[in-house]
């Protein structure tokens, strides 16, 4: 029975991470840079599912084995450190919630027709429900989960029908004809940039996995999360490209609708309603759980009230959206600034790795601490060439 709780929570923690990067802004940048890069995206996406292992082994084995979450053991390590990373993780955690909350809004509109800002406010609530339920993270975990294989379904069927060239993708996934840095740094950004690895570590940490005899079903649980993402990444790539290879026009206001609808209609402009939402409405709750797993420790108040901060998260995120409007652009630079953010984090992460104040007798695996910079000195490369 234990065994079977703790097997669900690992699931639910993989599919929290994975529904957390699969949102609005992940949609819109697969189907952006799909067109931008036709079938050697598929080699981008490669790479990125390389540096997102590195990173997400590191990080939950780093935090699980500590039994501490990321800020509390940045704090130890250095005080004052932990403020600044998790201020990082916030405002980048808000400004994707925006974006989430849009994307939702959007979904309803594509299914039935009500208002985007209607839309986002109905998600918003149904977002807030989760929480206000007594078994929280139990809700979240069975919500993530059924709303995941929802997505993974729709895209399976508009890849299929789209008919893209399997084997020219596939080729080139592995010997691209072109290649792009930006859509590199934002990519790895989208998927473990930002609050996102931390959501599948810091859910572990709160369902009770701690201490190296968890190691096993952590790495478990992180490598399904990155599969998870890169599965859906793929197909939708492959759908993009399927159709943007029939030259259908792409609606740059709504690249990944206009997707759906080449290859399904109506009832594609639908699908793709469901999709978003699912992808939004998930990435609403992650972020904001997240957010404030990254608060919730500095003060016994914010611990005690953290369910009311979590609701307070969404609505400001809302709020902001209703003020704001059209984030299509910010979606693609969010993901970007998550990038920035990422190695930051895990610079930290890989120091903290090595005190044995913090670790107790724990070594960190040598193959790993050397991934893990050689990705930090990757996205710090990969910066530099934006500017």
């Amino acid at each position: 029975m234990a065994s079977n709780k703790s097997s669900k929570a690992l699931l639910g923690a993989a599919f929290l991470m994975a529904t957390s990067a699969v949102g609005p802004g992940f949609l819109t940048q697969t189907t952006v840079f799909t067109q931008q890069l036709a079938t050697s995206f598929g080699f981008i996406i490669l790479i990125s599912v390389v540096i997102d292992l590195c990173v997400q082994f590191n990080i939950w084995q780093i935090v699980t084995v500590s039994g501490k979450h990321a800020q509390d053991l940045a704090n130890e390590l250095f005080p004052g450190l932990g403020y600044l990373l998790a201020l990082l993780i916030v405002i980048g955690g808000l400004a994707f919630n925006i974006g989430n909350v849009a994307g939702a809004g959007l979904g309803i509109e594509a299914m039935t027709g009500i208002p985007v800002a209607t839309g986002a406010v109905i998600s918003a609530a149904m977002a807030i429900g989760i929480f206000l339920f007594k078994e929280a993270g139990k809700a979240m975990d069975s919500f993530s989960k059924i709303l995941g294989l929802i997505m993974i379904g729709l895209i399976l069927y508009i890849a299929f029908t789209s008919n893209p060239p399997f084997a020219e993708a596939i080729h080139h996934t592995f010997i691209p004809e072109k290649f792009d840095p930006v859509s590199t740094l934002t990519l790895v950004g989208g998927t473990v940039g930002g609050y996102i690895s931390f959501a599948g570590a810091h859910r572990l940490l709160d369902s009770g996995f701690k201490g190296e005899t968890a190691l096993p079903q952590v790495n478990r649980g992180a490598a399904t999360g990155i599969l998870l993402t890169a599965v859906i990444r793929y197909f939708l790539f492959l759908a993009t490209l399927g159709i943007i290879l029939t030259g259908a026009q792409i609606n740059p206001e709504n690249p990944t609708a206009s997707v759906f609808e080449n290859a399904g209609g109506q009832l594609g402009r639908q699908m793709f309603g469901l999709m978003i939402w699912s992808a939004a409405i998930t990435s609403v709750v992650g972020a904001a759980y997240t957010s404030i797993s990254f608060l919730k420790s500095f003060h016994p108040l914010l611990e005690k009230y953290q369910t009311y901060l979590t609701i307070l998260f969404i609505l400001i995120s809302t709020s902001i959206f209703l003020l704001v409007g059209k984030p299509v652009k910010v979606l693609i630079f969010v993901g970007t600034l998550n990038g920035f953010v990422l190695p930051v984090a895990l610079i930290i992460l890989l120091i903290a790795s090595r005190k044995s104040r913090l670790m107790g007798s724990y070594k960190h695996p040598l193959l790993l601490q050397i991934a893990g910079w050689l990705v930090v000195l990757v996205l710090f490369g990969l910066s530099v060439k934006l500017f």
